[in-house]
């Protein structure tokens, strides 16, 4: 089975979730950044993984979609979204999380799989004024404040068992 994993990522993190995937799977894996130029058709199964700021998916998202809609539709697919929500319990989970349940009500492609991850808080990586915006976002949503620290929220248990239901199914 030939495996592809897409991925849209800000900082990093959903591109090192979609890599631990694909060192899960073994052989016959491939993982790129998403890209509308990519022909998809070779393969038997497509992960896509996309990363929020601010709210939103990445534009190239909702237009690879778009794109691809009946292609993604005959195929074994799975989608994944990653966002710091996540890291609390009940917001965790594609029914529960609302950036990926608005998504998936606004595309025309039903993924066979979906997962939600915690992502991880990159303060000092982020320019200036991202960094205050995303403080305050954490502030008001009872996050860390603390501009000097890194986290890695995402439970890499949980996305080992999404890889192993994707195998097995």
């Amino acid at each position: 089975m030939k495996i592809l994993i897409l991925y849209s990522s800000r900082e990093g993190q959903t591109k090192k979730i979609s890599e631990f995937m694909a060192n899960h799977f073994g052989s016959n894996v491939k993982v790129s950044p998403l890209d509308l130029t990519l022909d998809i058709s070779d393969f038997d199964m497509l992960i896509i993984g996309a990363s929020i700021r601010y709210g939103h998916f990445n534009s190239l998202l909702y237009q690879f979609v778009e794109k691809n809609a009946v292609l993604l539709n005959k195929k074994k697919t799975a989608f994944f979204g990653v966002n710091l929500t996540a890291r609390k319990e009940g917001k965790d989970d594609p029914e529960t999380n609302v950036y990926v349940r608005k998504f998936l009500q606004r595309v025309e492609w039903n993924p066979n799989f979906k997962a939600v991850f915690a992502g991880a808080l990159f303060y000092p990586r982020y320019k200036i004024w991202d960094r205050l915006a995303i403080k305050l976002i954490m502030k008001i949503t009872g996050g860390e404040t603390d501009t000097s620290k890194e986290i890695e929220y995402t439970d890499w248990n949980k996305v080992k068992k999404f890889v192993d239901q994707l195998i097995n199914h």
